[in-house]
């Protein structure tokens, strides 16, 4: 779509959310390249698909639309990945990492983390557009984006509340 990519680490959770084409139905975790994309096997596809549903809820209540239920599952998937603390000898930096890197739980944990600490977490939301939910960062000044796309979605929210401003009419 029009916007961005989330910056750093987050790429990874977007790149996950976006797996999904709502309007279309095609999921690129049902392909071989699309699991190879993510480091995963035909066995993990289970997981991956409850982490990345956890993971558009979170993102939905970010722009303030989620289910407390559906985003405290976020928690409990991402509790099962331990993080490890890591040292950079050159400079001294710390910061998260995967304990097991293999892991995608691990990943989109430490992404999520480091996005926590930063505050790009927040800004990483889903469409509301119901058929889209399409995952975008939110660049604007005010955090206050809406749609993936003004040209596409927010273009159609639009065209819809004034034609029912004019049925009312």
């Amino acid at each position: 779509m029009a916007r961005p990519s989330a910056p750093g680490p987050l790429v990874l959770v977007q790149d996950l959310v976006n797996t999904l084409d709502l309007e279309t139905g095609a999921d690129t975790l049902a392909t071989e390249e699309g699991r190879a994309a993510f480091g995963l096997r035909e066995a993990d596809v289970a997981a991956a698909l409850a982490l990345r549903e956890a993971l558009r809820a979170a993102c939905l209540a970010h722009a303030g639309h989620g289910a407390p239920a559906e985003v405290a599952a976020l928690g409990t998937l991402l509790a099962r990945a331990p993080l490890v603390t890591t040292v950079d000898p050159a400079d001294g930096s710390a910061r998260l990492a995967p304990a097991d890197p293999a892991s995608l739980t691990a990943r989109v944990a430490a992404a999520v983390a480091r996005g926590s600490l930063d505050g790009s977490w927040q800004r990483l939301k889903v469409c509301e557009d119901e058929t889209c939910r399409w995952a975008y960062y939110d660049r604007s000044p005010a955090g206050r984006g809406r749609w993936c796309s003004m040209e596409v979605c927010g273009a159609r929210a639009k065209m819809r509340a004034y034609r029912a401003r004019r049925a009312g009419e």
